[in-house]
């Protein structure tokens, strides 16, 4: 489509929290898409400006789903409801996408107060399935066209609101690696969320397990190895050493993975609405 926007930022949220949405700052070729399940939205002002997806059931990673195949824009960035967008940054990141060719730039946040939200490599490093786990939703362009040509989408058993609440980003990347596509970290602000997150939960052993079953999906016959590893490197977040031999022992895989619908083809840059 030669009118088709340059950039989709698809936020995800439910509709009782829809109104959180900020979209300053946004352009001519720039979508909004806000997908929600719970609901019908209500609110006016930014959400009257954006393209309403609902998404049945629940689980982020269905939104996120419905962000890839709705989307009008040749690059989309998946985004919260309680995340303010750097549009400079993100900016960069499109012209990184477009120089290199590659199809997922793994950009950085802040917190309210300025500062990374983790630790970042400071320079363009080439993601893996041993470098990418701590991705944030937020922190992840994609170039649509490629992604959707090799099917690649989020695991909808993974993510908030389902049990296996955390590693939906993580395995989006390692399938999208896996598809045969390339992406990279790079030192760009991509936008602002607040200190507490899903990502940094390590409290519970439902926190745990959800952590293992991710590597155990992602590594299969070697996810012992992979468990070992991560374990070692995060004892101390783990609260003790029972947990952690619980974790490293943890060999449960995901439940079953539900069929996936029928999509139609969908070329770049147009919508799969009828």
């Amino acid at each position: 489509m030669s009118n088709a926007p340059l950039l989709t930022i698809a936020y995800s949220t439910l509709a009782a929290r829809a109104h959180h949405i900020s979209l300053t700052g946004t352009a001519p070729d720039i979508e909004v898409l806000v997908c929600v399940q719970g609901g019908s939205p209500t609110g006016d002002g930014a959400l009257a400006r954006a393209r309403i997806i609902p998404v049945p059931g629940t689980g982020v990673a269905k939104s996120r789903n419905a962000s890839i195949d709705h989307a009008r824009g040749r690059y989309l960035l998946f985004c919260d409801d309680d995340v303010a967008v750097n549009f400079p940054g993100v900016a960069q990141g499109i012209r990184h996408l477009q120089r290199t060719g590659h199809a997922l730039a793994l950009g950085q946040g802040l917190d309210p107060s300025g500062s990374l939200r983790k630790r970042y490599p400071r320079h363009v490093t080439p993601l893996t399935p041993f470098n990418s786990a701590k991705a944030a939703t937020y922190e992840m362009l994609i170039d649509l066209s490629q992604v959707r040509a090799k099917g690649v989408r989020f695991d909808v058993r993974f993510g908030a609101g389902t049990d296996l609440h955390l590693g939906d980003e993580y395995i989006f990347i390692v399938d999208l690696l896996r598809a045969g596509l390339s992406g990279d970290a790079v030192p760009l602000i991509f936008g602002t969320h607040p200190r507490v997150s899903s990502g940094a939960q390590w409290g519970s052993p439902a926190d745990s397990h959800a952590r293992a079953v991710a590597l155990n999906r992602v590594f299969g016959r070697w996810a012992l190895l992979a468990r070992m590893a991560f374990g070692l490197k995060n004892r101390a977040k783990f609260g003790g050493r029972r947990a952690l031999i619980a974790f490293i022992t943890d060999r449960s895989q995901p439940p079953a993975a539900e069929p996936i619908p029928w999509r139609p083809t969908v070329a770049p840059g147009a919508t799969s609405e009828p």
